[in-house]
Formats: structure tokens, C-alpha cells, sequence
């Protein structure tokens, strides 16, 4: 028979805030306490990120052992590298991701990544990614990143690098030659002496790989390029070639042709090893679902999983072998369907103990005896857990964010509003707490960004800094948003975004009409496209929003793509944000004058996705009609604004912009 399984959980006190001392903008605006969680092979250790001044980081290690004390074993600056997360690749050393914006000639600021080893004290650091070199044409942005932790050998790594041709002097009368050596590659390295086998040569058309986590490479993606006079050198077209071998051959074969903008075609994004088959996304009746093909030489297609409303999400991977056990989909919640009953039964039990919360395994030992589990909700940021699965033991670990530990935060509920031509809209609405029956509310309507994004359930920092100071806050899932298969997506929420910008307005009025929000006390705030949405709502509809918030915006449509022309995606950007009259229609720049409530805009200069241009230019447009606009710009940052500081100031003057735009 079989025996109730029982469970020890252990939990720690938590610090309470005094109310008078609390200090919404920056507990609110403060980064994650810690990142990006690893545990060592061994299940002993644990690694993560946490922030520190600036857009600084530190990678902190930590034994398990009772007493042991946490050790600062890397420190990034930010300046202009931050690290971003750090994985074991032994019981004693890490690899970590670093990433930065470095200012590069008429292309302005640039992503820079790299990868570098270090020991779990801090020591014999060393990069693991190709270097400039005087000699090197062109600069290597592109840092690489591993697609194997070969868990059978001990600071070893197959890892995908790029590869710059170089000029050199000959030693005798100074004439120069070139070295063809450019491209994508793979290579074994040995973390600790940086001893480098070539496993794949570097190819000028490849752009990836993956391992089957037996050290063996299985599938190459290659981009499909074209080159056209006015545009960068090998412009892509949008589409990814993917190409694979069979077990015991070298030969590549052809695998599947995806394309990027419709999503025709299987996208590759794992492999099985005992099973011999890729998992990848394909579209069924309009919509991402999870299939098979085999890498036998038949290519047989199988589907695993498809939902009729939504698109699959992700993969659900644990293990250094990066095992595939599972896919998730979101609908007005997120969802798992495991295929490994083992997980599935032990993330169920897991759920008794830990009700009313998202559970995601996050890395285990290589025996998967210890597990990482996060658990998170709408009104909390997160716990980390070590789960000794033999001992059926659950230990708290690490919260997420530490300076809301105490807090009392707002519920998000899941609801739907008709648009203007009675299609139903889902969206989040989080309600001040303690408010949840108010009428009349001060509201805020705060469309997402992307435009090809959706929000998810679960904690989100904005929405609940607002709720916190009274508001109630209304984010729409408007068409135009991803996750929800074709026909929800339109043409996107540039080329459509009449119906966007209509779905957004239609939730303003959804919230007046319930009684929810008080029709003179309604803003608008988003961010990327968000910031562009509420502009652009301001312009559609100039008496509905009593004040607008726009964090690093897109303003000029004509002008955003021009900020893609030098790079390999122009052809690909240009083509998703349109062309012809509706780019001057729907830009809001062009129509500033049209704006009645006043604006507040915040932008970091170093910002790749939006050039701070528009945003300086908008503002000017706004002063010149009259308007009432404020902009406050960062030096340095990048489009997420990821300081701590930065992002304090900016909740801060939003609050106040607010309680005076609407007569609080």
C-alpha cells in the first residue's frame, strides 16, 4: 500500500515594518534582494546574485552548513558590466553572465555580454569569452554562453563563442594579412587553465547550437541573411535555419525552417538524449504548441502538448543534465503539465505545504536529491527553498525582497471588460488593500510593454507601489499582446495599433462604468510600449486621462526604425513596426498638440531598445503646445532602468506628479 507522505517545514521569523517608518518609494523601487539562485552539483553550496550601488552587483556564495558565513566572491560595478547570473559548473567554481552598455562610434549605446569563471572564494577569475584584440576587425559585443555544464567533469564547459577575423603583421617588411577565422563556433574549455578544444569550427552563418547534456552538439540555427545597399552587412530576413545529426554522424541535416515574425515553423529549444528527439514550439490552429521531432534521420513529428486558448510558454527543465519534465502555459494563471509523474506528485505535495503559491524548481544537485523550489504569489515577491527530497524537508532559504518582508500588498484579480466592438478583454486589476469594495477610487490604467509581451499573475512591483499609495491599477491583456495565439495578436500592437490603443481606452471606461475608479481621477502609466500606449491613448482620447506617466517610450514610430538601420534586424524591425500613413497616424510626436493632460516622462540615456532622443524630442513637442510635461533622464541607464536609486526617484515623483495632476 502506499504510505501518506509527510512533510517538515521549516521556516524562519520574519521583520515586521513599522508604518510610519516605511517608505513605499523606495521599498518598492528597490532590485531583488537576490537573483538568479544555483546549487553545486554536490547539493552543499548555493550561489545568487544580489544588488548593490548603482547597477552593481556581487555574487555571493554560501554553504549549507549550519554557521557557515556567505562570501562575496565577484564584484561588477556596473560600470559597465553587472553581472546577471552564475551557475556551478563544479563544487568549487562558477561561470556568470555579465552584461553592459559600451557607446560604440554612430551606433551609440550597444549590449555588451561576457562570461567569466571564478572560484566559489573569489579566486582565479578569468573570461571565458574571446577577446578584442589591436588587432581584431570589428568589435566582439557578443560574449557567447554555454550550452553544456558537462556535469561528468569538473570546471568544464562546452560553450558557444564568437569569433572576429583579424588583421596581422607579417615580422618582415609590414604588409598586413587577414585570418578568415569569424563566426559562431563551440568549444570545450577548461574553466580553470582556459585550455580551449575547438568542437565545432567558428562558421560566419551559424548563430547557435545546443547539446543533447551529454557533451555531444546535436542542432546548428543559422540566420538567413541578405545585403542590401543602406543596411548592415548580412541583414536578416527573419528566418532561422536549424539543422541537425543523427548519433553517430558528423553530417548535418536539414531540421526545420522557422520564421520569426509568424511563427511558422518548429523552433528547436531542447534535446532529449535517451529519447533522441528535440523538443520545440510549433504553431496548432493559430497557436504555440510543444512537439517532438526525432534526430534519427526520419524526422518524425510528434505533438506532446497544445492548449485551445493559449500559447505553450516554456519549457520546464531541471537537472545538470537539463532534463525536460514538463511545459507551462498561462491563461489567467500559470500553469505546468509535467510528464515526469516523479515531479509532477512531488510539486503537488509541495502545494499543501505551500498554498496559494507559484512553485518552480529553479536548479537541483546532480543527482536531483536537493532542490532549489521558488514560491511566489500576486502579494508576495518570493521565498527560495532547499528541499531535501530524501528527508521530504523543506527549509527557507532566502526571501526575494527583503524590504517588503512585513508589508501588507494588494491581491491581483484576474477580470474581463468589452471593447468597443463587444470583444471580451482580459486584464489584472490589483485594488488598494484593505480597499478591495472601494468605489471611486483614484485608478491608473497601465498597459504592458513589448507590444509582443502579455502580463502574467504573480508580484509586480509597479502595479503594487501604486496600490500601496491608494490607487487602483487596471493592466490590460489588449490584442495585440502575445500568448494568446494569431488572431489575438493582430498584426501587432504597432501595425494595429488602433485596436490596441482602443482595448486600452476600453478598460478606462470598463473601470468608470463599474464604479471603480472615479472618471476625474484616472491616469495612464506604462512602460517601452506601454509608455507609447499611454501617449498614444492621451492623443486618441485627450479627456479620458487626467495625467500620463511614459517610462522610456516609444514616441516616433518613423524614428524607431530609423534606430534599427544599421544593425542586422533592420529588415526584420522595420517590417514588425509598419509603414505608410498610419506610422504618422500613430505616432505620438507628430500629434502632441492634441495631448490636454499633463505628462511625465522618464527616460536612462544608454537606453538601446528607445533612443532618449524621442523621448527629448516629445517633451519639447508638449512645451511647445503648451502642455505641462516634465522629463527626468538617468545618465547610464539602460532601458530597464536596473538601479535601485533611479528607480526610487522615479516612484517618488511619479506618486507626487500624480496626487497633484489629480487633485489628491
Amino acid at each position: 500500500m502506499r504510505h501518506a507522505l509527510t512533510l517538515l517545514l521549516t521556516a524562519v521569523a520574519l521583520p515586521t515594518h513599522a508604518a510610519a517608518a516605511f517608505d513605499a518609494a523606495a521599498a518598492f523601487g528597490a532590485r531583488p534582494s537576490v537573483l538568479n539562485l544555483s546549487l553545486s552539483p554536490d547539493g552543499t553550496k548555493v550561489a545568487y546574485v544580489v544588488p548593490i550601488e548603482g547597477q552593481g552587483s556581487a555574487l555571493i556564495t554560501t554553504s549549507l552548513e549550519k554557521g557557515s558565513r556567505p562570501v562575496t566572491a565577484l564584484v561588477s560595478n556596473g560600470k559597465p558590466e553587472h553581472l546577471t547570473a552564475c551557475y556551478w559548473i563544479s563544487n568549487d567554481r562558477l561561470i556568470c553572465d555579465a552584461y553592459g552598455m559600451v557607446k560604440v562610434n554612430v551606433l551609440g549605446p550597444v549590449p555588451r555580454t561576457r562570461v567569466y569563471a571564478v572560484d566559489s572564494d573569489g579566486k582565479n577569475l578569468q573570461i571565458l569569452s574571446t577577446k578584442n584584440t589591436p588587432f581584431t576587425r570589428g568589435i566582439l559585443l557578443g560574449g557567447g554562453n554555454f550550452i553544456d555544464l558537462l556535469p561528468d567533469e569538473s570546471g568544464a564547459i562546452l560553450m558557444v563563442r564568437n569569433y572576429a577575423p583579424r588583421d596581422l603583421s607579417s615580422m618582415g617588411g609590414g604588409t598586413r594579412f587577414t585570418t578568415y577565422v569569424q563566426g559562431v563556433g563551440v568549444d570545450r574549455i577548461d574553466t580553470r587553465t582556459l585550455s580551449v578544444t575547438h568542437v565545432e569550427a567558428a562558421n560566419r552563418y551559424a548563430s547557435g547550437f545546443l547539446s543533447d547534456g551529454r557533451g555531444n552538439v546535436r542542432i546548428r540555427s543559422s540566420v538567413e541573411t541578405v545585403s542590401t545597399a543602406g543596411t548592415a552587412e548580412g541583414s536578416n530576413t527573419g528566418f532561422i535555419i536549424f539543422d541537425y545529426r543523427t548519433p553517430d554522424s558528423r553530417e548535418w541535416k536539414r531540421l526545420s525552417k522557422y520564421n520569426t515574425v509568424t511563427r511558422e515553423g518548429f523552433y528547436p529549444a531542447a534535446i532529449d538524449h535517451e529519447l533522441n528527439v528535440a523538443y520545440g514550439y510549433k504553431k496548432k490552429d493559430g497557436r504555440l504548441a510543444l512537439y517532438t521531432v526525432s534526430l534519427d534521420g526520419n524526422a518524425h513529428e510528434e505533438l506532446v502538448f497544445a492548449r485551445p486558448d493559449v500559447d505553450v510558454a516554456g519549457l520546464i527543465i531541471i537537472g545538470r543534465r537539463r532534463k525536460v519534465v514538463g511545459v507551462s502555459y498561462v491563461t489567467d494563471r500559470a500553469h505546468a503539465y509535467f510528464f515526469a509523474p516523479d515531479i509532477r506528485e512531488m510539486l503537488a505535495m509541495l502545494a499543501k505545504a505551500l498554498p496559494n503559491a507559484e512553485l518552480r524548481v529553479t536548479d537541483s544537485s546532480v543527482d536531483e536529491s536537493k532542490l532549489l523550489i521558488y514560491a511566489g504569489s500576486d502579494n508576495d515577491p518570493g521565498v527560495y527553498y532547499i528541499f531535501d527530497r530524501q528527508a521530504r524537508k523543506l527549509h527557507t532559504f532566502l526571501v526575494v525582497r527583503d524590504q517588503l518582508e512585513g508589508v501588507t500588498l494588494a491581491r491581483q484579480k484576474a477580470v474581463s471588460y468589452p471593447a468597443e466592438d463587444g470583444v471580451m478583454i482580459p486584464a489584472y486589476l490589483t485594488l488598494p488593500p484593505g480597499h478591495e469594495d472601494a468605489k471611486g477610487l483614484p485608478a491608473i490604467v497601465m498597459p504592458h510593454g513589448g507590444p509582443s509581451a502579455r502580463d502574467d499573475w504573480g508580484f509586480n512591483w509597479l502595479a503594487q507601489f501604486f496600490a500601496n499609495r491608494g490607487f487602483a491599477v487596471l493592466q490590460p491583456e489588449f490584442r495585440g499582446s502575445s500568448g494568446y495565439g494569431d488572431a489575438w495578436f493582430e498584426q501587432n500592437g504597432f501595425r494595429s495599433w488602433k485596436v490596441a490603443i482602443g482595448d486600452v481606452l476600453a478598460g478606462a471606461h470598463w473601470l468608470v462604468r463599474q464604479g471603480t475608479a472615479d472618471p476625474d481621477k484616472l491616469a495612464i502609466v506604462g512602460w517601452s510600449y506601454g509608455g507609447y500606449a499611454a501617449l498614444q491613448s492621451a492623443v486618441v482620447e485627450p479627456d479620458t486621462f487626467k495625467a500620463v506617466i511614459a517610462i522610456a517610450p516609444v514616441t516616433d514610430l518613423v524614428a524607431l526604425k530609423e534606430e534599427y538601420r544599421l544593425f542586422t534586424n533592420y529588415y526584420v524591425a522595420s517590417d514588425f513596426i509598419g509603414d505608410g500613413p498610419e506610422l504618422h497616424e500613430g505616432s505620438p510626436i507628430e500629434h502632441a498638440a492634441s495631448i490636454k493632460a499633463p505628462v511625465l516622462i522618464f527616460h536612462g540615456t544608454a537606453d538601446r531598445n528607445v533612443s532618449v532622443e524621442e523621448s527629448r524630442r516629445m517633451a519639447e513637442k508638449l512645451k511647445a503646445a503648451g502642455d505641462r510635461c516634465e522629463l527626468v533622464t538617468w545618465e547610464d541607464l539602460t532601458h530597464q532602468l536596473d538601479d535601485s536609486s533611479a528607480r526610487t526617484e522615479m516612484l517618488r515623483k511619479s506618486d507626487a506628479f500624480l496626487r497633484q495632476a489629480l487633485g489628491l
